[in-house]
């Protein structure tokens, strides 16, 4: 049993309430067998990350005082690692969602669990994951090569899980270099450790792009004239950058605790980390590597005029640990996922191996050096599907739409699917290969970026990953084909706001009945503690409903967007209006709820109540509400799979009552984002 704490609960309804009551016991959305990507990152969430985030001593002194320190709907109707085994399935749950979709509202579900898990709150480090999307969708448009990195991270994170899950010699490097040992507890633990580690690495590995992006519109405004990059261009450079880098004396005092050293700021940890890992296999100095690091900022034109989102990536993360978890929790694997990070991009490939140089080449990074930063360097490299591409010239090249991995046996065999209708293109490429080869190859051979990378002879996509990281343990092979493009599983709507809004529109959400009439006296500070004082699983309800709001408003020919438009505005929804889309409201909640593991039921109405219950929530009331949280029951849910037609007839049963639960927290929720945000909805008619 992976999820331990929901069985523990439900032996206990059993002995109170008899056989057949919850928490029922999570499905498994894969198929054993399975080798998949979807199917081995699920895999590793369910079965090898038993007890994630338990606490011996929560549970004792849930114990001693009798009392339970979870949360759910509210505090402390739950027991503490009863909570984290829900949150562990909500993240099951939002990446499955995410690898189904590849949607950017899907991936920002992914972060937003992890930044609740690892983090303790979103709220903390909110806008560091969402500067990124906003920042790429706006202003990359302006580059002449560039494609999304959000969703590719979420990407990213998913192989990782799924390769540690699959390849028991990248499994075993981990627990070498970390010092776990083989027994299964130790196996578990490792496992754990590396979900919160490889999260941190792949999520946040590519956060510094907002400082590239600028440095890259610049540089493509004189490339638009024809002019090259290099000598003679003009370039920025940044200054001032001890901001990132700073060490507070909390850190100082910390990192000479673990390092035995003192340091001035977080380019000389990382330079020592790295050349401790790196700098005798492949021949560098400390001194050597701390200046290349430093010069990544302010001389981009010693690395042929690119400015290195790694070094900012790693920077920015590094405050954001310090300043968000505090100096004294940072340990020596915060510093390898950092130094993971650092070296992904450049620093690794043109300042350590110098994998393109054919006399300075050295050998490939293997996995037992540092399995954070080889995972991190092939995960990025195979993940290139499935990504918007902002940049002029990025819109024009060919790349993947959908990728199938197959993991079995601890190898990776890809096979990377190009849109049938660029068929011409793929037709008009390969006769210019073939004309290349008959003349001798001639000059440089004809590309097609990524398609010929990965179709031609030379095996240049093959090539390249293994120059870099050695895939000896983790044998390597890929294919191409052409399908349909599928685009609908994107769910893209009309409606269009920034995802700095979708936070806030479920924090509006939740505040819904509370505020009902006095939505113009509430204060957004107050709604936002009161949202992150419920559990994971709630929160993220909130949140999906708040996504699920544009399929609503395009079904009844509406759209809300934070501009302003000649569109007639839509103070409130009509009844005609809530009859539309209260039934797909419904179906949203009830499909949540059980792919959460709810029932059926209403025995936490009828059931007579344990005296220990009364005893500890005060009054019937209050007790009736916590055992609903741990029996998972809910009256009004629905088992099964049900087709959306009996998910309708099912909301049509219902009370008046219930049915206005699906629609009323609209309207309120209208007033509090105009309120808040700024945003409008409109109609089309």
């Amino acid at each position: 049993m992976s999820y331990t704490a929901l069985a523990q609960m439900r032996a206990r309804n059993e002995t109170l309430f008899g056989p057949g009551v919850g928490p029922l016991p999570p499905e498994k959305h894969y198929d054993p067998a399975d080798r998949s990507l979807k199917a081995s990152a699920l895999r590793f969430l369910h079965e090898r990350c038993e007890g994630l985030r338990f606490d011996e001593e929560q549970t004792a002194a849930e114990a001693a005082s009798g009392a339970y320190r979870g949360s759910s709907l509210l505090p402390g109707q739950i027991p503490y690692a009863m909570q984290m085994d829900l949150d562990r399935l909500c993240l099951e749950r939002e990446l499955e969602r995410f690898i189904d979709s590849g949607a950017a509202e899907d991936a920002y579900n992914v972060y937003y669990c992890y930044l609740e898990m690892f983090f303790g709150r979103y709220g903390k480090s909110k806008r560091m994951v969402e500067l990124l999307s906003e920042f790429e969708s706006n202003g990359s448009s302006l580059l002449m090569k560039h494609r999304d990195h959000y969703s590719h991270s979420v990407y990213v994170f998913a192989l990782g899980l799924a390769l540690y899950d699959s390849s028991s010699a990248y499994r075993a490097a981990f627990r070498r270099f970390y010092g776990f040992g083989s027994h299964s507890e130790a196996d578990r633990a490792a496992a754990c450790r590396f979900l919160e580690f490889w999260g941190l690495t792949s999520l946040f590995h590519d956060i510094g792009y907002p400082f590239e992006l600028p440095f890259e519109q610049v540089m493509s405004y004189f490339e638009v004239a024809g002019q090259e990059r290099g000598r003679g261009s003009l370039f920025l450079a940044y200054r001032g950058v001890d901001a990132l880098i700073a060490l507070g004396d909390g850190a100082r005092a910390r990192f000479e605790t673990l390092y035995g050293r003192r340091f001035s700021n977080a380019e000389e940890l990382l330079a020592a980390s790295v050349t401790a890992k790196l700098g005798k296999a492949y021949g560098f100095t400390e001194e050597s590597i701390l200046r290349t690091i430093r010069d990544k900022p302010g001389r981009p034109d010693s690395f042929g005029y690119y400015m290195d989102h790694a070094y900012f990536s790693a920077a920015r993360l590094y405050r954001e640990l310090e300043s968000a978890l505090g100096a004294e929790k940072l340990t020596e694997m915060h510093v390898d996922a950092l130094t993971a990070i650092l070296l992904h991009n450049s620093l690794f490939k043109f300042a350590v191996s110098f994998y393109k140089d054919e006399e300075k080449r050295k050998a490939p990074l293997p996995m037992d050096l540092h399995p954070l930063a080889w995972l991190l360097m092939l995960c990025d490299e195979l993940q290139c599907w499935d990504r918007t591409a902002y940049g002029r010239n990025s819109r024009t090249e060919l790349h993947p739409m959908a990728a199938d991995f197959d993991f079995t046996g601890g190898s990776i065999r890809a096979v990377y699917h190009f849109d049938r209708e660029e068929q011409e293109k793929i037709d008009a490429y390969r006769l210019r290969y073939r004309e290349w080869e008959a003349g001798g190859r001639q000059g440089k051979a004809p590309r097609l970026k990524a398609y010929s990378d990965m179709a031609e002879k030379e095996r240049r996509f093959l090539t390249d990953i293994e120059r870099i990281v050695d895939t000896a343990p983790v044998p390597l092979a890929a294919a191409v084909d052409t399908r349909q493009a599928e685009r609908k599983s994107k769910h893209t709507y009309l409606s269009q706001s920034s995802f700095l809004h979708l936070f806030d529109f479920a924090v509006a959400l939740n505040a819904r009945y509370a505020y009902e009439g006095r939505e113009k006296d509430v204060d957004g500070a107050r709604l936002e503690a009161e949202f992150e004082a419920l559990s994971l699983e709630y929160q993220l309800s909130n949140l999906n409903q708040a996504k699920g709001f544009a399929r609503y408003l395009d079904a009844l020919d509406c759209f809300y967007t934070d501009r302003p438009v000649d569109y007639d505005l839509i103070p409130a929804f009509t009844e005609k209006q809530t009859a539309i889309f209260a039934p797909m409201e419904h179906e949203r909640w009830v499909r949540e709820h059980i792919s959460m593991a709810w029932q059926k039921g209403d025995l936490y109405e009828t059931a007579p109540l344990p005296p220990a219950l009364l005893r500890q929530y005060g009054d019937e009331p209050a007790a009736r509400k916590a055992l609903r949280e741990q029996l998972r029951m809910h009256k009004l849910t629905m088992e099964g799979d049900p087709a959306e037609a009996e998910i309708f007839a099912h909301y049509a049963a219902l009370s008046e009552a219930d049915q206005g639960k699906d629609y009323k927290p609209f309207n309120s929720m209208l007033k509090l984002v105009r309120k808040f945000d700024g945003l409008r909805i409109y109609s089309l008619n």
